[in-house]
């Protein structure tokens, strides 16, 4: 059935409760629900009955479940590496080689500890959260005592986490994503989104322009003004400014009585990264030619292999793998490492309810022929080469103004896919286009949560953190959108 324009208001819906009630989850509920009504004719009591079963749909997809899964699990690895001082170990260990730097080369000390803060936030691309918390917190001690102003700490805080979430994908946003595509008929989702990355101009230019920024002393705008402050005067913060302060890096401290070693962080982690590609081999290795060579096989299988399961048998191997080292060095029992799990199960279980959600809403919209209709209604003026530009700047858009780069991510793939295979543009920009400027307008919104986190762990005054990591974003973004124009003509 061809809904014509009533297949856009549910998004639309989505994005405009989202706007004024800053509640992601009651606006993508409703938009939902709006779906569901409008494809049972108006009916108030069926449509809410297929609206409660679309929900519970979600969970046919083996895919989904798996997705859903990991992201919950991911909560008892990380409250694992933290509560096992393996995250305070880790940062101990950064301490004593930036000591070593520091001893023998002398007035380099800001430059070096600014590149560990960045390094580590890009190590920690599990979890932008975790990420963003653990270089705040942890390096703001350092950054005092080097005279460095909290909004430099919080601005690498903010632009080492989303962006290294979404190029390392081997996480919960990588999951999530590859949900997404297959919701949009694409199969080989794991591959399709590697391929991909190479495209997603404003996470790289960010973390390239950090870089910069720290290796030269470089900054502009207000991030010069507050640089000059605090090296100058000491004064931290401009005066008459609200500092948000965190102390901790999740709601669980760490155990009391044990020693903080790094490899508890570092052993665990690893597990899951390395795990990955043995998993999709391992997926995969039914699927592909047994007539060529090992290495060609194993390519075949890697490319063919289920992203959903791989990500979700790397987290549980990773899980297995801490509680016997935890166990090998008695710091914890069985019942303790139970009762963490579930524990950090619950403290991602946001996470998990708006993948759930995501994947519904872009389901809905998949029935509804919401990307199919914008698609044929754009053809006649929007040309394929300008398209990736342009779901760039409506990504930023959306995210900047309801204050989340997944949400985005879940209203636009629904309908940017449909957008490219219609216009016949190219696919993989297009869906790099939309994955960057979520993360734009994720990094520009003062409501966004990794923003608000930022300037928490650093305790950062939040106004000042957002007004000095302005320029530095908007800088990057100009930069994308040029890059998506010329690509587009390059590729059509």
């Amino acid at each position: 059935m061809d809904y014509g324009i009533l297949s856009v208001l549910p998004p639309v819906i989505a994005i405009i409760l989202a706007l004024r009630t800053k509640q992601v989850y009651i606006a993508l509920l409703f938009g939902i629900w709006f779906a569901w009504l409008i494809m049972n004719d108006w009916n108030f009591l069926t449509g809410t009955i297929a609206f409660i079963e679309a929900l519970v749909n979600v969970f046919k997809s083996e895919g989904n479940t798996r997705t859903i899964m990991f992201s919950a699990l991911v909560g008892a690895l990380l409250l694992f590496i933290q509560y096992s001082r393996g995250v305070e170990g880790f940062i101990n260990m950064i301490n004593r080689l930036i000591e070593k730097i520091e001893t023998k080369k002398q007035g380099k000390s800001r430059t070096i500890v600014q590149l560990f803060a960045l390094i580590t936030g890009l190590l920690l691309f599990v979890e932008t959260s975790i990420s963003s918390l653990t270089v705040g917190t942890l390096y703001r001690p350092i950054f005092d005592r080097l005279k460095i102003s909290r909004e430099k700490l919080a601005y690498i805080a903010d632009s080492s986490s989303a962006p290294s979430s979404i190029l390392i994908p081997f996480n919960a946003w990588g999951a999530f994503v590859m949900g997404l595509l297959l919701t949009q008929g694409i199969d080989n989702a794991f591959p399709v989104m590697m391929a991909s990355i190479k495209f997603n101009f404003y996470p790289i230019l960010t973390i390239l322009l950090l870089f910069f920024i720290i290796i030269t002393g470089k900054d502009f705008g207000p991030m010069k003004k507050a640089e000059k402050r605090t090296r100058e005067t000491g004064q931290l913060q401009n005066e008459n400014s609200t500092p948000l302060v965190s102390e901790s890096i999740t709601s669980y401290e760490p155990k009391e009585g044990i020693k903080a070693h790094a490899y508890n962080m570092i052993v665990p982690l690893f597990t899951m990264v390395a795990m990955m590609p043995i998993t999709l081999a391992y997926t995969g290795w039914s699927s592909v030619d047994k007539s060529n060579g090992f290495i060609d096989h194993l390519t075949q299988a890697i490319s063919n292999g289920s992203g959903s399961s791989a990500v979700l048998y790397s987290v549980i191997s990773a899980i297995l793998v801490s509680m016997v080292l935890y166990r090998a060095q008695g710091m914890m029992k069985l019942k303790e490492m139970v009762d963490l799990v579930f524990k950090g199960i619950s403290e991602l279980m946001p996470l998990a309810l708006l993948m759930m959600l995501a994947f519904a809403i872009s389901e809905a919209c998949n029935q509804l022929g919401t990307g199919q209709y914008v698609a044929n209604w754009s053809k006649d003026f929007l040309s394929p080469e300008l398209l990736p530009a342009v779901i760039f700047l409506i990504s930023g858009f959306i995210a900047f103004s309801t204050g989340t780069s997944w949400g985005t991510f879940a209203i636009m793939m629904a309908i940017a896919i449909p957008m490219a295979e219609t216009h016949q543009a190219n696919v993989l920009l297009v869906i790099a286009a939309t994955l960057g400027g979520g993360v734009f307008g994720d990094h520009c919104s003062p409501i966004s949560d990794t923003t608000i986190i930022s300037s928490m762990a650093s305790a950062s005054d939040h106004i000042d953190h957002v007004r000095t990591q302005l320029p530095y974003a908007l800088f990057t973004g100009v930069i994308s959108i040029c890059l998506y124009l010329i690509m587009g003509y390059a590729f059509h």
